[in-house]
């Protein structure tokens, strides 16, 4: 186990706590021979083989606007320290601090996967959101095409997904995504937590850059796809007065839609945030969490639908508006439905034409 104040450069989380399905815990104790000063050992990645029998996740929450995900990784190197995905490791036996973000796990058979679950003869088509839980964009993609591959058959099916992402690897794909939006099937939303460079290097340490997530709305609009801003996720006192200048730049780059989401702190991500404060803005940790809680009824976190991707109270409230505001003044609109009427399943093997 790490000590918090104890920090692996290049990741977001300062320690690994142990998940809450754990049967025994662990703590840090000195035993005067200097361990705990020594230099820490680089956190190397590691890959691992996900052999999950499906590939599409279905939910019916009233908070989100699609029933159906997939997600080609589990854990997340971008180490963005907020990540509300954080607490899914506990479901591997693992922690949802360092481990979250350095032993990942992969489908390689996700596409072939996908395919027999469009071929089902009940399945029946609506927009698909592509990397919710983790970004599907994420380093490893950029050796593994696993994301390339799952987009390359819901474009030979004429299939509809969704997209958020903070990675500008998004843009390898721009020949199948202008395919798509050309189709209707298409939407995409780059999330921007702060324009702040330096806050953003410690926060999300291995996404990309503030100003290169603009140049990728930049991209993408100009070619054609449909893009949104997500200002997520608003962190009261560190971030929340970013919010009219993230929407103003990146309705200047070219979003057409906006977002925003409060930041969401279930199970081990309480304990997470509140170390990396303590270590990264010790002056404003207090401050922080005391306005969090406020609009979260007097808690970290609050689960209720409804509540717990905006928050309740004055604050909250404030926020909604002052977010409203901005969206009306910078004139940023709604996307078409995405088109499902265009779906074909996919073949599974050759057959017999019937004369």
């Amino acid at each position: 186990m790490d000590r918090p104040d104890r920090l692996h450069r290049g990741r977001g989380a300062t320690f690994s706590p142990d998940n809450r399905y754990s049967s025994t815990t662990r703590e840090v104790n000195d035993d005067g021979w200097g361990n705990l000063d020594a230099p820490l050992e680089p956190l190397p990645t590691t890959l691992t083989v996900d052999s999950s029998r499906t590939v599409i996740a279905y939910n019916d929450s009233p908070d989100v606007g699609f029933d159906r995900s997939i997600n080609p990784y589990r854990g997340c190197e971008h180490g963005c320290v907020y990540c509300f995905a954080r607490p899914s490791h506990a479901w591997l036996g693992l922690s949802p601090g360092l481990d979250f973000e350095s032993r990942l796990f992969y489908k390689p058979d996700a596409p072939e996967r996908l395919k027999h679950e469009l071929a089902a003869r009940s399945y029946r088509p609506a927009p698909i959101a592509v990397g919710i839980n983790t970004d599907a964009w994420q380093p490893v993609e950029r050796k593994l095409r696993i994301t390339r591959r799952i987009l390359e058959v819901l474009l030979e099916c004429r299939h509809p997904f969704s997209i958020v992402t903070k990675s500008s690897l998004i843009e390898r794909d721009l020949d199948l995504l202008q395919e798509a939006a050309r189709l209707n099937l298409v939407s995409v939303a780059v999330s921007i937590t702060t324009l702040d460079r330096q806050l953003a290097r410690v926060m999300e340490p291995r996404a990309a850059a503030p100003q290169r997530r603009l140049d990728v709305i930049h991209n993408l609009s100009s070619a054609g796809v449909p893009v949104s801003v997500l200002v997520a996720p608003v962190i009261p006192v560190l971030t929340d007065g970013e919010m009219e200048s993230i929407l103003e730049v990146a309705r200047a780059a070219g979003a057409r839609a906006a977002g925003y989401v409060l930041l969401r702190l279930p199970h081990e991500l309480k304990q997470l945030f509140t170390a990396w404060l303590e270590a990264h803005h010790p002056n404003k940790a207090t401050h922080v969490m005391n306005r969090l809680r406020d609009m979260r009824g007097g808690k970290e976190y609050d689960s209720r639908f409804g509540a717990r991707m905006r928050g309740t109270g004055d604050y909250a409230g404030l926020l909604a508006k002052r977010f409203a505001m901005a969206e009306r003044r910078l004139g940023f609109g709604e996307f078409p439905e995405l088109d499902a009427a265009l779906f074909t399943p996919p073949r599974l093997a050759p057959q017999l034409d019937l004369f």
